[in-house]
């Protein structure tokens, strides 16, 4: 079986590195020039100081590409890293751009890996939060023979109201979104329903 996730990964890094290279490289004087003028808010130098060192990007993004995200991604934020370097890097007193330019590319990617792997961890710790919220309204709703109230809910799984309405309507938005693709594949011709007479039965412990 062939990877098809791990497939277009590569075939997107080669895409990357095939573009990257397309790129004239920098003649010599040219780099000091262009430095100087996108310091001064130049788009033109600006771009080409990016696109000449894209290179650099590619290479840093390849070899963080099993941390969370994409190579395209990490490509696009080492960009963004390496367009402050040109910004700042006539105002910086340094001497060598290019390692000056890696080192804004690889903290631009630690940024960004961290960001995608708390976004991640706030994820799994949401979705943690509406199992314990779905359990624990249908118990209490089987225990107290009626829907349990917030604050009753609140005690039961020691939280505060505030966080329990936050889950509860992240419960009732995947509730919804569920229903709707439900509808989607249900054939109206199928469920006999006589104007509005007849009325389709749901457990309450099942919602």
């Amino acid at each position: 079986m062939v990877d098809e996730t791990g497939g277009n990964e590569m075939g997107g890094l080669k895409d990357l590195i095939r573009q990257a290279g397309a790129y004239k490289p920098l003649q010599p004087g040219e780099q000091d020039r262009l430095l100087k003028a996108a310091a001064g808010g130049d788009n033109a130098s600006q771009e080409r100081l990016v696109a000449a060192y894209l290179p650099a990007v590619v290479r840093l993004a390849a070899a963080r590409a099993d941390e969370g995200l994409s190579v395209p991604d990490l490509v696009q934020e080492g960009s963004i890293g390496l367009l402050e370097a040109v910004r700042e890097f006539a105002r910086s007193g340094e001497r060598d751009f290019a390692a000056f330019a890696e080192q804004h590319i690889a903290v631009q990617l630690s940024r960004a890996i961290d960001e995608e792997a708390a976004a991640v961890r706030e994820e799994q710790l949401l979705i943690a939060a509406a199992e314990d919220y779905a359990r624990t309204e249908v118990l209490l709703r089987r225990t107290l023979l009626r829907n349990p109230t917030e604050a009753e809910l609140a005690e039961k799984l020691e939280w505060t109201v505030d966080r329990l309405r936050f889950v509860a309507k992240t419960v009732d938005e995947a509730r919804r979104r569920h229903d709707e693709e439900l509808l989607a594949y249900v054939d109206p011709d199928v469920l006999d329903i006589d104007d509005g007479d007849s009325a389709i039965e749901i457990d309450p412990s099942l919602n």
